[in-house]
């Protein structure tokens, strides 16, 4: 069933009325009972452009802890709620090819783990889902890339509700994605260090 209403914000989570932006759309809803982040920027960065690095900390760090504890904090005060980020099977290793954006990630799930620890600790009703997809087919890797495994927007999109509707802690799909994962963390960090990702 579709809503009655539908309201828009444009927020750029790097600026700095990010957090009133949010908070003005939440009254406007008339409250929030999920927060579903999913913006995000990165890019394979051999060359270590200090441009490309510092937009995507910025954007996949500070921008990311704006909103994410704003909803936080709402939660908190409120009857609680269910906070799912969209971060990254990247988030597994550091990534040579995009050192910004596999580090960015790493604190995502790291700072999602943290959250869901504080939540249980203060017993808050807060739910924590950290979506980590693969590659999905989005102008976001563009469309001179060749990545391998990529998903279809539709079918991340129904992994996604599917981990919201079942409050999964971690959702890492699919399941190709999922064996990868599993065989990243199995490599010793010496060997990762010297192999060409």
């Amino acid at each position: 069933m579709a809503p009655d209403r539908v309201f828009v914000k444009q927020i750029d989570v790097t600026s700095d009325d990010a957090e009133t932006k949010l908070k003005e759309l939440i009254n406007e809803l008339g409250g929030m009972q999920l927060f579903l982040y999913s913006s995000g920027v990165g890019w394979q960065n051999p060359e270590l452009s200090l441009e490309k690095e510092l937009i995507t900390i910025d954007t996949n760090g500070v921008g990311f802890t704006k909103m994410v504890g704003t909803a936080y904090h709402y939660f908190a005060k409120n009857t609680g709620g269910h906070i799912a980020a969209i971060t990254s099977v990247a988030c597994t290793k550091g990534l040579g090819q995009a050192p910004a954006y596999s580090a960015s990630k790493a604190f995502q799930a790291n700072y999602l783990e943290a959250l869901d620890q504080m939540a249980r600790k203060h017993h808050l009703n807060i739910t924590i889902t950290d979506i980590r997809p693969g590659f999905v087919r989005t102008p976001f890797i563009g469309e001179n890339h060749h990545f391998p495994m990529t998903l279809s927007p539709r079918r991340t999109a129904k992994h996604i509700i599917r981990a919201i509707k079942h409050k999964r802690s971690i959702l890492i799909f699919d399941i190709r994605w999922h064996i990868v994962v599993i065989l990243w963390r199995l490599i010793p960090s010496w060997l990762w260090r010297r192999m060409k990702i």
